[in-house]
């Protein structure tokens, strides 16, 4: 069920790209991967671990820069980091899987931008005997070690009922014909392919019949400028009442919108925590939003890395972090603050 669900929305991400992203792909460029830097102090004689970001101008992403720094101080080694610009720059991260390599990386930990393109160099670089903690998203190959994330399929469901839920807290009737849009970051990821098979797979089944989903399923890149102009065309909807981004980009984009257009009426449903979506959350706007621990993806990234570079080894190729949603009920709860703290 869970494959089929899958390739049943990647066939709609491939049919709806066009609506959003082929026409500004023409018309904004992507910096250039930067070369590695240092996180912490550099010392000899201690192990080198390297970190490969999706997006460096990205408070998710940033929030796991974060956690492999104070990873590398507890567990004395020197970290070095790097990544795209755009969730959709899977060259670049080849190029920096090289890099890294070349300078003499003892681990590399990664999250891919492209699950399908990047597993040949994930392979070739596996094969140099270099061990690969992928964070975040699964690649299409069994050449790494472990992958700490989150189980996105659940997270999907989690942000289907929460959506639901929001929407009849607001006082919409079964019965009410209404529009819910939604907007992804990378079609290829997938992280995001099985978040809205999660979400399709619950709102199938739970969500009134009158409430549709809208076809026109909005890409970004990661790209957060992407992301509002492609919310600002969702909005052009009569019946939209409820929107869904499935990553920190897409979420960003709908909340800045929405705010813009003062759509208090427009339920906005999200991942990861930015400034954008806490501002609605704190407001009189209906938003929640499904937090990842990103924060601890690469702590623990870091501790495993050295593990694997004493020569220990494990047979578990994935752990699920878990998440937590947050709402204006939730907010104050011990389990979201502690989250919070690294967000």
């Amino acid at each position: 069920m869970k494959r089929i669900v899958v390739v049943l929305t990647g066939i709609l991400c491939l049919l709806s790209l066009f609506g959003c992203s082929k026409r500004m792909n023409e018309e904004q460029s992507i910096l250039a991967a930067p070369d590695f830097k240092p996180l912490n102090s550099v010392e000899d004689g201690r192990k080198n671990v390297y970190l490969i970001v999706k997006n460096l101008d990205s408070s998710y992403w940033n929030v796991m820069i974060e956690g492999a720094k104070d990873g590398g101080d507890d567990f004395d080694c020197n970290v070095y980091y790097s990544g795209t610009y755009a969730e959709s720059d899977w060259k670049g991260q080849e190029r920096l899987l090289d890099d890294a390599v070349a300078a003499g990386a003892d681990a590399i930990m990664l999250a891919p931008d492209d699950s399908v393109r990047l597993s040949e160099k994930i392979e070739e670089t596996y094969k140099k005997e270099v061990p690969i903690i992928l964070l975040d998203t699964i690649a299409n190959t069994d050449s790494y070690d472990i992958c700490y994330m989150t189980d996105n399929l659940i997270a999907g469901q989690q942000a289907a009922k929460e959506m639901i839920s929001q929407l009849k807290k607001s006082g919409v009737a079964d019965s009410e014909s209404i529009q819910i849009g939604l907007q992804l970051g990378v079609a290829s990821s997938q992280t995001i392919s099985e978040r809205l098979a999660g979400f399709f797979k619950y709102w199938s089944s739970n969500a009134p019949k009158a409430w549709e989903i809208i076809p026109d399923i909005k890409c970004n890149d990661g790209i957060l400028d992407k992301a509002v102009d492609c919310a600002e065309e969702l909005m052009e909807y009569p019946r939209l009442r409820g929107v869904f981004g499935t990553n920190n980009s897409s979420t960003s984009g709908f909340a800045r919108v929405v705010k813009k257009h003062g759509r208090k009426d427009i339920v906005v449903v999200g991942f990861d925590y930015s400034e954008d979506i806490a501002k609605l959350i704190d407001s009189d706007y209906m938003a929640a939003t499904i937090l990842q621990k990103q924060y601890y993806m690469s702590y623990t990234g870091v501790e495993t890395s050295l593990k694997l570079i004493s020569g220990e080894h494990t047979d578990v190729k994935f752990v699920d972090m878990g998440v937590v949603v947050v709402n204006k009920d939730t907010i104050n709860q011990k389990e979201v603050q502690e989250a919070l703290q690294h967000n």
